[in-house]
């Protein structure tokens, strides 16, 4: 009995190595034979089925978030980017850009009135912008804009627009725009080829372009406008030239109102 014994030991203990897990439990059933396993424990990279359910669970609330970032409105995407201009974390301008309007927003917090008062004389020509908070007296030649806080006399060239308190031009000849927060008087002699904007202007030059000015317009007898004037009140002096349209859009008075309210009298 002891041979056979050990017989059925060898041969059961070769099944188990040759046979697959799935067909040997099948064998002990039909035999009668019940093997009770215990969970093998999980070691080095190899997880345990609660562990590889909980990571399962992470992976599919990290989805459910990158899906409502991906379906956000457009309005949401907008304000945020909006709010990051605002904050300075935009990161389509660049470093160089940020630095240079901080400097401008610097110089003009700090920019103020000074009695001071540059001259450009007749020989100097001068290629860029200028800036100050003085006046300036310009008799040379500056291909570039002038934005001062003082008054402007031009008797020379100027290729660029123009920004000051005052500005007066005698003999001289403008490229560009004018912007004026008070008086504006273009000389005899004096040639302007661009808008005009101020509070009271005084034309006895020839100027092409709009003139915009809040309060009166005078143009005198040697005075020639090729453009619209808007102003509160237009003086054309006798022998004044003008190929445009005058409109007293700043008087007290609007004409259509006025005839507007007598239609509904009657």
């Amino acid at each position: 009995m002891g041979f056979f014994s050990d017989l059925k030991e060898d041969l059961s203990q070769a099944v188990n190595e040759l046979m697959p897990e799935e067909e040997l439990e099948a064998a002990l059933a039909a035999e009668g034979v019940q093997e009770k396993k215990e969970p093998e424990k999980a070691s080095g990279n190899v997880f345990s089925p609660e562990e590889l359910s909980d990571m399962l669970d992470k992976v599919e609330a990290i989805g459910n978030i990158n899906e409502s970032v991906n379906t956000a409105p457009v309005e949401s995407v907008k304000e945020v980017q909006q709010h990051k201009e605002e904050i300075g974390l935009d990161t389509k301008k660049s470093f160089r850009e940020k630095r240079g309007e901080e400097k401008k927003m610097e110089f003009q917090a700090t920019k103020m009135m000074t009695d001071e008062t540059a001259i450009v004389t007749e020989g100097m020509s001068i290629t860029g912008d200028i800036s100050s908070g003085g006046s300036l007296e310009l008799i040379g030649t500056v291909r570039g804009n002038i934005d001062i806080l003082g008054k402007l006399n031009i008797t020379g060239v100027i290729e660029g627009n123009s920004k000051a308190a005052e500005i007066y031009a005698e003999g001289a000849k403008v490229t560009g725009e004018i912007n004026s927060q008070g008086s504006v008087k273009i000389g005899q002699s004096s040639v302007v080829i661009g808008n005009i904007s101020a509070t009271s202007a005084v034309i006895a030059g020839a100027v092409k372009g709009d003139i915009d000015v809040k309060g009166p317009v005078i143009l005198d007898t040697s005075a020639i406008v090729m453009g619209n004037i808007k102003s509160k009140s237009v003086q054309i002096n006798n022998g004044a030239v003008i190929e445009g349209m005058c409109s007293q859009c700043y008087a007290e008075v609007n004409p259509t109102s006025f005839f507007d309210e007598i239609k509904k009298k009657k």
